[in-house]
């Protein structure tokens, strides 16, 4: 179990990529891009480090988190994540914490894999999207994660007031980019077997993230906002990136200054998950659609 761990510390899966991407680009010299997924896959590392450094000075500055107000908020929903944790105890849990670290590599799976059969958008502009307006956003309703508000109580956790609570850890709950990045990988998603395999990342993500008491349930629905901004980015499609940008930020802002209404009328809470998980859905249809009506068009289009 030690040697295990050990595999999934996030230093030893960086320097793993590399080392593979590495191998990669070695293998075929005359490949001109190769060098540059080496190179982004570096600066990805020190980014992520960069990131951290900078989440922490930023956890510093604002140490009054809410915490407590984002599980209430998840008590509206009537579900939380230690009720979701709870089953996944036990095997089920190894395999969830393996997909929870298999983020970065999976960002370098869906750029080799968008590289050629994706030609509308680049998902690199999507995760530079992401990293950008991330930490801005963790600013607006600085927010920790259930196992670092409530500790080993965690999934047993007690009473509280939807107050803003004085927390040392960096924020990074309030939208959850692991959840954003993975429906990314969905609005990218080329041809039905990625999409299937993007699907199934999307769900073990969700799970991943609330059974390691990383997230609220309420940071899944707005991370998908995210990821649908995010995408948007990808696409170069401003109107739309600027969209969900607020729809993201409507969360954020009626969370910080209106959670006292929300809780004490959970219809509305719900009412507004549904319809962001209803505009979630609708952006991966739209996007599913395109190519299949350009290979209808392919099909119909007279032959010369």
């Amino acid at each position: 179990m030690h040697q295990f761990a050990i595999l999934l510390n996030p230093a030893m899966i960086g320097i793993l990529s590399i080392f593979l991407s590495v191998l990669w680009m070695l293998r075929d010299e005359r490949d001109k891009t190769r060098p540059l997924l080496v190179f982004a896959v570096t600066l990805n590392l020190f980014f992520g480090t960069f990131l951290n450094f900078f989440m922490g000075r930023e956890g510093g500055l604002l140490p009054w988190k809410y915490d407590h107000v984002l599980f209430q908020m998840d008590e509206s929903l009537g579900v939380s994540a230690a009720s979701i944790a709870h089953p996944l105890l036990g095997a089920c849990r190894v395999p969830l914490v393996v997909i929870y670290h298999l983020m970065v590599p999976m960002m370098i799976c869906w750029f080799l894999v968008t590289r050629y059969r994706n030609q509308r958008g680049s998902v690199v502009l999507a995760y530079v999207a992401e990293l950008v307006a991330g930490p801005i956003l963790y600013a607006v309703l600085p927010a920790c994660g259930p196992v670092y508000a409530f500790g080993a109580q965690w999934l047993h956790p007690p009473a509280v007031q939807a107050n803003v609570v004085r927390l040392s850890g960096m924020p990074n709950a309030f939208p959850s980019l692991h959840i954003a990045t993975a429906f990314v990988f969905v609005l990218f998603a080329p041809g039905k077997l990625w999409r299937g395999v993007s699907l199934a990342f999307l769900a073990g993500t969700g799970l991943a993230t609330l059974s390691t008491g990383e997230h609220y349930v309420i940071d899944l629905v707005s991370g998908l906002a995210f990821g649908c901004f995010a995408a948007s980015v990808g696409y170069r499609r401003v109107r739309s990136a600027l969209l969900y940008l607020g729809v993201v930020l409507f969360w954020s802002l009626t969370i910080r200054f209106g959670y006292a209404f929300l809780i004490v009328h959970p219809g509305v809470t719900q009412s507004l998950t549904v319809l962001t998980a209803a505009v979630a859905t609708l952006a991966v249809f739209k996007e599913w659609r395109v190519p299949a009506l350009r290979a209808a068009e392919l099909a119909i289009t007279p032959q010369e």
